[in-house]
């Protein structure tokens, strides 16, 4: 399995809690997502999964289109509901939910959101689907789009790590993580790579350094 985090949008890059709130990719986001499907093409895959937000779903898309799949909406691995975080930048957060905000830094698995999810919660849904869809494609490589927490907290899942370890879980934007499920077992092959955006990275640098 083959788990992938969206690619950029605004909020990724000026810092806001995005959750549940339905934001597209932006240019370098849209950027992502084709070499994501350029780096994917060599690879025989049966089916592409997408959380139901656009940013994931414009994610997918370049992908599926390469393989010729249509993408399959997964409700359950949609991103964290942030409840009354959503829209804030973190200097907002803290401002308005100090010692919250200081608990989601240091000891995230103890977080309840107002209003909003635990991680407990997301990583009880988002798991069922994760073992559904291996279900279906037993011995089949599948693509799976989601959120940074999502993505994180399926991880430590198959790690059978604890929520607490979510931070130490690296997600970047357009980032793929493998995942390699045998006899109800998961390996952890790749983590949060990003080889595949390095072209992008030399060619925003190269447009900053032109006169």
């Amino acid at each position: 399995m083959l788990v992938v985090r969206h690619g950029q949008t605004e909020w990724n890059r000026v810092e806001r809690f995005r959750g549940r709130i339905d934001i597209g990719l932006n240019d370098t986001g849209r950027l992502q997502a084709e070499a994501i499907a350029e780096s994917l093409s060599v690879t025989q895959i049966a089916a592409v999964y997408s959380s139901p937000l656009k940013r994931a779903l414009q994610t997918a898309e370049p992908t599926a289109r390469a393989g010729d799949h249509n993408v399959g909406i997964l409700e359950s691995i949609t991103d964290v509901d942030y409840g009354a975080f959503a829209g804030l930048s973190p200097e907002e957060a803290y401002a308005r939910f100090g010692e919250l905000y200081d608990s989601w830094l240091h000891c995230p698995h103890l977080v309840q959101f107002p209003g909003g999810e635990s991680l407990e919660q997301v990583r009880t849904r988002a798991w069922t689907a994760l073992q559904e869809v291996c279900t279906v494609h037993r011995e089949e490589t599948i693509v799976l789009v989601s959120h940074v927490v999502v993505n994180r907290v399926l991880i430590c899942a198959a790690l059978g790590l604890g929520n607490e370890s979510f931070w130490k879980i690296g997600q970047d934007n357009g980032s793929i993580s493998i995942l390699e499920a045998s006899n109800g077992q998961y390996n952890l092959r790749l983590l949060n790579d990003t080889c595949h955006l390095e072209a992008l990275e030399i060619m925003k640098a190269s447009a900053q350094t032109t006169p």
